[in-house]
């Protein structure tokens, strides 16, 4: 059974596959008509032969057919003609080259007009036909075009990142030449509306007790615009020539300056081959979207706190436990269990080993937002940078480390963290961060509270980087 219904399985694939499902519906319906006609002429010559059995049934066959290719087929034809439209959908720009040429156009015609010179109407009829010629072959260029846009996952702000913009021809023989690769959306404010409930009063400068006319009215208010949200590809990417079933590539470089969130609602296609008269642009909805980290390239201030902040840690790690923090000096206080003696006769002095706690070595970095005006734009933009770099040198160390702030989920990697990082905005009022209050590791706290509100059960074990516009390198550890 299995070796007979396996053939009439590949030979019904192999018929799908040779002609196409489009096609195979267009012969379906072609063959349905055409008995619904013939059906329909039978029925005829019955009727004038006096058989009226035979011309209703036929009558109901042609009707019968007629419904059932409409039913099945005309509706699929319909929606593939719709998103055909929509997918090759174009849009048309007038160059000065096109203004131009009309304008060369008018004054051939008008003058063709005027003298009744068959060259002339010969010229004239030849420029129209260019744009034509034109607009078919520019057309033509755009259809069969895929594109793909591949961004790196993780982006910094001021720094260069690769980027790739791949379009691939799938047509068999035709080849595309001058395509642009452009963005759409760039960033324009979005206008909003909204209807809000009213009163109509006639007249209307007058109080509205000497007013004699008043009744509910709605009014469409204007609302304050959206901010635009940054596009990612600012640049088109041009392709002079792509030839049939083959792709190319365009590598790019992108550098954000700031960080936040980059969309891009999507691509087009655009050409102005063969003249020039006109780009067509054909709208790609390949929606993007970019989250850019805080710039991990840090001011001098990074620089000359970062040592401090190394030195804090490694004298709170410093303790009993099993792993080797390092090779020090024999101290009065120190066991004589400790000595190194293979230290000890290589430098002809005592050696002891340091051992790292076992139970203290993690470290948090905690970023404590602050409220709306608390600090200025440029100060805030410092704190987030310098947090996110202190996130991303001991993330890069061996360090166990683990991140807080407001809003942010438990368990966070540094990823999540430079996320967060990235479209964080200051808070309406301060908030109390107990997790940080709660934790038992090593912290350092970038916060621009004054000293005074700090709670004291953090001084002991936290390394504190007070932000503040007059002070913005005021940093103290304990």
């Amino acid at each position: 059974m299995k070796s007979a219904a396996n053939p009439a399985i590949s030979q019904s694939s192999r018929f799908s596959s040779v002609i196409p499902e489009v096609w195979l519906r267009f012969l379906i319906a072609i063959l349905g008509l055409g008995l619904a006609f013939g059906a329909a002429l039978f029925s005829t010559v019955s009727r004038e032969s006096g058989n009226v059995w035979a011309t209703v049934i036929l009558a109901s066959l042609a009707l019968l057919l007629a419904v059932l290719v409409g039913l099945t087929t005309v509706p699929y034809l319909a929606r593939r003609a719709a998103s055909a439209r929509l997918r090759e959908a174009l849009d048309y720009e007038v160059t000065r080259v096109g203004i131009i040429y009309v304008c060369v156009v008018l004054v051939v015609g008008v003058a063709a007009l005027n003298t009744g010179n068959n060259l002339l109407y010969i010229i004239v009829a030849a420029m129209l036909s260019a744009i034509i010629v034109s607009g078919l072959a520019s057309a033509a260029v755009l259809r069969g075009l895929e594109l793909d846009v591949r961004l790196p996952e993780h982006v910094f702000a001021q720094r260069a990142v690769p980027g790739r913009i791949m379009l691939r021809n799938t047509r068999r023989w035709l080849a595309s030449f001058s395509v642009s690769v452009v963005p759409l959306g760039k960033g324009k404010n979005r206008k909003r509306w909204q209807w809000e409930r009213t009163t109509f009063a006639f007249p209307a400068k007058r109080p509205p007790a000497q007013q004699w006319f008043r009744a509910r009215d709605w009014q469409l208010r204007h609302l304050a615009e959206a901010p635009a949200v940054p596009g990612i590809l600012e640049e088109p990417a041009y392709f002079p020539y792509l030839a049939a079933r083959s792709e190319a590539a365009v590598e790019l470089q992108l550098r954000f300056e700031r960080r936040g969130r980059y969309q891009q609602e999507g691509f087009g296609i655009s050409t102005r081959f063969p003249f020039a008269f006109l780009t067509k642009t054909r709208r790609v909805p390949l929606a993007h979207e970019v989250i850019v980290f805080p710039p991990v390239e840090p001011p001098d201030e990074f620089f000359e706190v970062l040592p401090l902040i190394t030195g804090e840690f490694e004298s709170f790690v410093r303790g009993r436990g099993y792993d080797l923090h390092r090779i020090r000096e024999y101290m009065p206080e120190d066991s004589a269990r400790h000595v190194d003696w293979k230290a000890t006769a290589k430098s002809g002095s005592l050696k002891v080993r340091e051992f790292s706690r076992e139970d203290e070595r993690k470290l948090r970095i905690v970023f404590d937002n602050p409220i709306a005006g608390a600090v200025s734009a440029a100060t805030y933009e410092k704190a987030v940078a310098l947090a996110a770099s202190l996130g991303w040198h001991f993330a890069q160390e061996n360090a166990e480390v683990s991140f807080a702030a407001q809003g942010l989920e438990r368990d966070a990697d540094i990823y999540k963290f430079l996320a967060h990082l990235a479209v964080i905005e200051p808070s309406a009022a301060w908030t109390a961060n107990e997790d940080a209050r709660s934790s038992e590791e090593y912290q350092i706290i970038v916060t621009a509270r004054s000293r005074g509100t700090v709670p004291t059960a953090l001084w002991a074990r936290s390394y504190f980087v007070f932000v503040a516009d007059n002070k913005a390198d005021n940093h103290q550890g304990h």
